[in-house]
């Protein structure tokens, strides 16, 4: 009987030695069914990569709306108004002299008139220069006009056919005695408009010039339009 039961312990034995060493094989081989496998995490230059080539294939917001404005900045302003008109050419102008107030003793006061010939817009402001000519080649006569700088000067703007017209003050040379004045008859004015190096003629031997230039007749006021002049 005991030998019996010895014989059952060792088997058991045995049997439990088996288990182990069975379990051992399968911990050296692949991992059981319960077992948990982490991976391992990104390197950091993986993860700078792929987010570098996201921001790249998608721009912001910001740059989308800078890209949409950043040539056409100005938008419906650019063009909106209209050009500004250019001063008046002599070559587009004549010019006349017409009645004024008539002055006061002593003196004349008539409009020198300039018409804008042309057939486009332009513009005059200012005063213009006015003299005396004479000799039959345009030789100017005494002083030139002295300008009536408290004139009011507004920019005169003529269409085709429209007129600009400027106070002239004329002193009659007899006010002056004959040594003084020189006097002489001319054969008219020359007239530059503001702003212009050419120069136009209109005939005139109604006054009579003083050849010294230190007997001032001449003084002009500002171009303001047609029907405008105070004198």
């Amino acid at each position: 009987m005991q030998r019996s039961s010895r014989s059952k312990f060792l088997l058991a034995v045995t049997g439990l030695v088996a288990v182990g060493a069975l379990a051992g094989c399968a911990s050296g081989g692949e991992p059981s069914a319960t077992e948990t496998v982490t991976a391992p995490a990104p390197s950091p230059s993986a993860s700078s990569s792929s987010s570098a080539s996201s921001s790249s294939a998608t721009p912001s917001s910001g740059a989308s709306a800078s890209a949409g404005t950043g040539s056409d900045g100005s938008g419906s302003g650019s063009g909106s108004g209209s050009a500004a008109s250019s001063r008046c050419a002599a070559s587009s102008l004549v010019a006349s002299i017409e009645p004024g107030s008539g002055g006061a003793a002593g003196s004349v006061i008539v409009h020198l008139a300039l018409r804008n010939t042309g057939s486009t817009t332009c513009t005059l402001q200012g005063w213009p220069g006015v003299s005396f000519v004479g000799g039959g080649n345009g030789t100017q006569i005494g002083a030139a006009a002295t300008q009536e700088k408290s004139s009011p000067h507004p920019t005169v703007t003529l269409a085709a056919g429209q007129t600009a017209v400027a106070p002239l003050k004329i002193v009659q040379a007899g006010n002056y005695s004959k040594a003084d004045c020189s006097p002489k008859t001319p054969d008219g004015f020359r007239v530059y408009p503001p702003g212009s190096k050419q120069s136009l003629f209109i005939k005139d031997t109604d006054h009579q010039a003083c050849s010294s230039a230190d007997a001032s007749l001449l003084s002009v006021q500002a171009l303001v339009p047609e029907g405008q002049a105070t004198s």
